[in-house]
């Protein structure tokens, strides 16, 4: 392992921060116009090698040499529950909750919940497997890297941060509403109209920019202090929260209830995919593995515990919600301060906005920490630019790309509608969730050496066909509003698929310390649901995707490739000198031994 304080070939400096060109290319493809003119007509040698080349658990660990400073080993459970809390539950539960079931839903939003949660529960169990055997601050990253290689880790990455940045500035643009409410005003008095902008983009909002400033600096100084601080406000937010659902179910009319389904299972599933947006955020929790006292302990009971909590939180507000006011009435900006006003308390539409800035305080919070640490990991492997691996010697926390991302985040907040990220967020996260799911699939039924190809034809026959069997599914249900047929044949080849995965491809390998159970079923219904789910997003949004995927390809093609192929290849180099030194140690030993 290599000594974090030592400097290395990596092209990192050992302290502080600067901003010369090998901070940011130390790669050989960069170091001459010549060398980058030879790697871009390497580019489809390289690309083949990078698709094909898969990382290993501890090739993971060890990349967190390069962050030069080791981050410090702070957290316990309790704390990954607070987090997890505070990372979720936020703007997807105070905002959308009324624009999903004013507009999509109905009261039937419940049930809304109950499927997306359900589906980012599932996934939650294959995120934790991960995070106890790969405890690094990469993440999915990391996980996917190791499982399905390089290639298809970069895309995944891209659209995390992506999901961070999106995600970090809905919750920052909520904030001003909730704060507006707060001091009797409209959001758009706290906005700034610019009339020659696309209306999508015209309403600037610069209390978003200053809050997400504040919540940068507390993220910079220390881990362990904006777990302390989450921990409190995610302790007022519940108090809230339980407020809330006893105030509010005093004021219940059961007549609201009577037209339940009014849009039916369409704007059930519709809303299920927008209100996903509303558990994002747990996945920032296995980020801070690398900072847990006891990960095989901790991160279970962590990730699980605060995702039952959350979603039975969510059933509960929204009940209660469509239970106050007739959904048609039930306001798309502050639902629940509008609905408490609208049964004549108004006082108490002030306790909800103030416990709202509390939850969407802590999702910033917890956000701004877990998004620097996907992309401190993702530095170590080259793909982005080294200088964002640098951990602070001082705060021990990764400042560069701590200050990058959230500086992303302001300038979307800063333009952008709330009804545009909350989709295009959906759209990232379901993505990296599917692939997530395919991963573990990877990681119990298929160890190179291990497997046979006999069986790892067999393993990839059934994940396409799962795959397949699961997008054909979507697509039936986004193109045919009343057809059942379909269903009658997608549905069964997948369960077929999923049969013979467990009946016909024997596990290659056991967890370690704790593993997602019922495999293959478990994992192979989160991949069907999350592909489900992204056929009843609109097309806006997955043009948006595709534009942005194509620009993460740009750049992979251009820069990440070649720095990732060339950080790989000195790697492999290393380890082959530190291999030959070790046996050529033996050898001398033996003879010894022999004299």
């Amino acid at each position: 392992m290599v000594n974090l304080d030592e400097d290395s070939s990596t092209g990192l400096r050992r302290r502080g921060c600067s901003f010369q060109k090998n901070d940011f290319l130390p790669e050989e493809s960069f170091q001459t116009w010549g060398n980058y003119t030879s790697a871009l007509k390497q580019t489809p040698h390289r690309l083949i090698d990078r698709i094909f080349t898969r990382s290993g658990d501890q090739a993971e660990l060890d990349a967190r040499a390069r962050s030069q400073t080791a981050m410090k080993k702070t957290l316990t459970w309790w704390d990954l529950i607070w987090f997890g809390m505070g990372a979720v539950i936020g703007a997807g539960i105070f905002v959308l909750t009324g624009l999903e079931a004013n507009e999509v839903a109905g009261p039937a939003v419940v049930l809304s919940y109950v499927v997306s949660g359900a589906s980012a529960l599932m996934s939650v169990f294959c995120y934790t497997e991960f995070a106890v055997e790969i405890p690094v601050a990469g993440g999915s990253f990391a996980y996917l890297r190791v499982e399905l290689g390089d290639f298809v880790a970069f895309i995944a990455a891209g659209n995390i941060l992506l999901e961070y940045v999106i995600g970090g500035a809905a919750v920052a643009r909520s904030w001003t509403s909730y704060f507006a409410t707060l001091i009797n005003k409209d959001p758009d008095d706290l906005r700034i109209i610019a009339h020659g902008l696309s209306e999508d983009y015209n309403h600037l909002d610069p209390v978003a920019v200053a809050v997400i400033a504040i919540i940068c600096l507390i993220a910079v100084v220390s881990t362990k202090g904006s777990s302390k601080i989450n921990y409190v406000a995610s302790i007022v937010h519940v108090i809230v929260i339980v407020f809330i659902i006893v105030c509010g179910l005093m004021n219940a009319d059961g007549k609201n209830y009577r037209d339940f389904d009014h849009y039916g299972a369409r704007g059930v599933f519709k809303a299920s995919a927008v209100l996903f947006f509303a558990y994002v955020g747990f996945d920032a929790v296995s980020t801070m593995a690398e900072e847990t006292k006891n990960p095989a302990r901790d991160i279970p009971i962590g990730l699980v515990g605060s995702m039952v909590i959350t979603t039975a939180l969510y059933c509960a507000l929204a009940v209660t919600l469509c239970l106050m006011q007739p959904y048609y009435n039930i306001d798309v900006n502050a639902p629940f301060s509008v609905a408490f006003e609208a049964v004549g308390w108004k006082w108490a539409k002030y306790v909800v906005a103030a416990g709202a800035l509390k939850g969407m305080t802590s999702v910033l919070l917890v956000g701004a920490v877990g998004q620097a640490r996907y992309l401190t990991h993702i530095a170590r492997t080259h793909m982005m630019p080294p200088w964002f691996a640098i951990v602070d010697a001082k705060t021990r926390t990764p400042v560069n790309a701590t200050v990058t991302m959230m500086a992303a985040t302001a300038v979307i907040a800063f333009f952008t509608k709330l009804d545009i990220l909350s989709n295009l967020l959906s759209i990232s996260t379901l993505f990296i969730f599917m692939l997530v799911a395919v991963a573990l699939l990877v990681r119990r039924y298929y160890v190179s050496g291990v497997t046979t190809n006999a069986n790892r034809n067999k393993l990839i026959a059934c994940l396409v066909t799962i795959l397949v069997s699961s997008s054909f599914t979507a697509g039936y249900w986004g193109l045919s509003e009343h057809g059942w047929i379909g269903y009658c044949i997608t549905v069964p080849i997948w369960a077929a698929a999923t049969v013979s995965l467990w009946a016909f491809v024997p596990q290659a390998r056991e967890p370690k310390m704790w593993g997602v159970p019922l495999v293959p079923w478990l994992p192979s219904t989160s991949i069907a649901i999350n592909i489900f789910l992204l056929g009843s997003i609109d097309r806006d949004s997955f043009i948006r995707f595709a534009g942005w995927t194509g620009f993460l390809l740009v750049y992979y093609f251009l820069f990440g490739l070649h720095a990732a192929y060339d950080t790989a290849k000195a790697d492999e180099k290393q380890w082959s000198k530190v291999e030959g030194g070790q046996m050529k140690n033996g050898i001398e030993n033996i003879d010894g031994d022999d004299k």
